[in-house]
């Protein structure tokens, strides 16, 4: 696997990071749960965590562990995210991301990932959320996050 490409892309989202201080910036975290329907198909469950470098932009990464083919596999993935309405409190609120995963076990691979996602009031402090994609074959995540915000997040529209 060339890993250029991955250090390129790391980089390039250091840099992204760093457009605003990190204590002005909506940190979250949470759990989720990936599957793909690719040969073998692949589940794992794991960690995820991301920084809104912007108000309509966030950088999340996510790592897991689970099963293909009967046997241990893991997963990670850097994505970049556009929301469609990052100030919501109530309701549901939809994005796209893009980025890259690499999977170990029975198949050592790297993929690009396109997905559209959908999580509960993404202005709030905690919410559902619910992706279709692909990236390593047909993409279905799910999960919860929970979110920190700066002051100024507070503060009009």
């Amino acid at each position: 696997m060339n890993w250029c490409w991955v250090r390129s892309s790391l980089a390039g989202a250091t840099l992204l990071a760093a457009a605003e201080l990190p204590a002005q910036q909506v940190t979250e975290v949470g759990l989720q749960a990936v599957g793909t329907a690719s040969d073998p198909p692949l589940a794992v469950g794991g960690g995820y965590a991301a920084l809104r470098v912007s108000r309509r932009f966030r950088l999340s990464l996510a790592a897991g562990v689970g099963g293909s083919d009967d046997r241990i596999a893991g997963r990670g993935e850097l994505l970049a995210h556009f929301l469609l309405a990052p100030r919501a409190r109530r309701g549901v609120g939809g994005y796209v991301a893009a980025g890259i995963a690499a999977v170990g076990g029975p198949v050592d691979q790297g993929y690009l990932v396109l997905t559209l996602g959908l999580e509960a009031s993404p202005g709030a402090e905690s919410g559902w959320f619910l992706e279709g994609g692909v990236g390593g074959g047909a993409r279905l995540a799910a999960g919860y996050r929970w979110r920190r915000f700066p002051g100024w997040w507070l503060l009009g529209e």
